[in-house]
This record gives C-alpha cells, sequence and structure tokens, in this order.
C-alpha cells in the first residue's frame, strides 16, 4: 500500500505550511483532487508530495500560479498534450536562463568591485574610495577591466 500523509506531515515534508497548502489546492494547482478520509482530512499520497516539490521548485523560479496551474491542468488532462507542457516549460527555462545570465553579469560586476577594494587597500589608498579623489562609481571601472589607476592616467 502507498504511504498516505496528513496536511500536517505533507507540510514537514516540504516545509510548505498547511495554508499555502489548501491554497494550492484552491488554486487548482495539483493534478488531481486531494483525497479525504473518513473524518474529513486531507490525505495525500507520495505522488501529491512530489508535485507539491516541483510546484515549489516552479513558483521558486518566478512561474506565475496562472501557469503552474495551467501545467497541471494539462498533466491532469492525460496524454496528447506534452508538446504544449513542453513549451510552456520551455518559454520558463529561456525566462530562468535570462535571469541567470543578468545574474552571472551582476556577480561579474560585484567580483571586479571587490577585487578593486582589495587593490585600494593593498596599496593603503582605501580612504580615498568615493571621497571624490577616486572614481566615485567602480562599476565603470568594472565594466571596463581597468583599475582607477589605468583609467585616470588615460588621455581625454
Amino acid at each position: 500500500m502507498a504511504k498516505e500523509f496528513l496536511i500536517g506531515e505533507v507540510s514537514e515534508e516540504t516545509g510548505l505550511g498547511v495554508h499555502t497548502l489548501r491554497f494550492y489546492e484552491r488554486e487548482g494547482l495539483l493534478p488531481g483532487r486531494v483525497e479525504r478520509d473518513g473524518s474529513g482530512r486531507r490525505v495525500y499520497t507520495e505522488v501529491d508530495v512530489e508535485w507539491l516539490r516541483m510546484c515549489m521548485r516552479f513558483r521558486s523560479i518566478g512561474m506565475p500560479v496562472g501557469d503552474v496551474r495551467h501545467y497541471a491542468e494539462l498533466v491532469a488532462a492525460g496524454p496528447g498534450n506534452e508538446r504544449e507542457r513542453m513549451e510552456l516549460l520551455r518559454a520558463h527555462e529561456a525566462r530562468v536562463r535570462q535571469e541567470l545570465a543578468g545574474l552571472v553579469e551582476n556577480l561579474s560586476v560585484i567580483e571586479a568591485k571587490a577585487r578593486l577594494y582589495a587593490e585600494y587597500l593593498e596599496a593603503g589608498k582605501a580612504g580615498r574610495l568615493w571621497t571624490g579623489e577616486a572614481p566615485t562609481c567602480l562599476a565603470v571601472e568594472a565594466a571596463v577591466g581597468a583599475t582607477p589607476w589605468q583609467i585616470r592616467s588615460q588621455p581625454n
């Protein structure tokens, strides 16, 4: 017999709050109905718990509730709509890749800024940062990969 979970157990398993689990059910984010026991308590299956984990991933990448619902509806409808499921996932994949590229770019700026701070500290000139004596925005140096001294020494 497959393992069954009450809502509190699912909450512990997934980290989702009981109110969130009820919200997911109300919003149709699960592909099937959550069964009830003789006392009217929700009874989740292992498949439900795995589905909820997937929903958590979808939500963590910013997939709108409506798209998660649409995906759940497609899955619930059964075979024959796999291309539509794939297209929905590919659209979100593209958006996540774009966000990731932005994060990588932001990380490189932060890394460059940290290197510049290390150079200033090593040269004993850290007190000049953001004083008007040194460039007021180290992002310029980070973008061109130059140190502040290289930029200052370039002819106008």
